[in-house]
């Protein structure tokens, strides 16, 4: 296995990680905070949402940690 490859596996495997950690963390516990359907697809939406943020966040941290990392060492 050459480096590139476990640097993929151990990307993959924190993706799937981090997904199912989002899922039990913030998913799960929003839509079962209601009852009507229409309500839950609602959470699920904006569950999406703060997704989007927190993927939007490690994007912005990742790109300044490659940015700056020559700088820094």
């Amino acid at each position: 296995m050459s480096n590139t490859d476990v640097t993929y596996l151990v990307g993959i495997c924190l993706g799937v990680l981090g997904l199912a950690a989002f899922g039990a963390l913030v998913l799960v516990p929003a839509i079962t905070a209601y009852r009507r359907p229409l309500e839950r697809a609602a959470a699920a939406i904006l569950s999406l949402y703060v997704l989007a943020a927190l993927v939007g966040i490690g994007v912005v941290i990742g790109a300044l940690v490659v940015l700056e990392w020559p700088r820094v060492f």
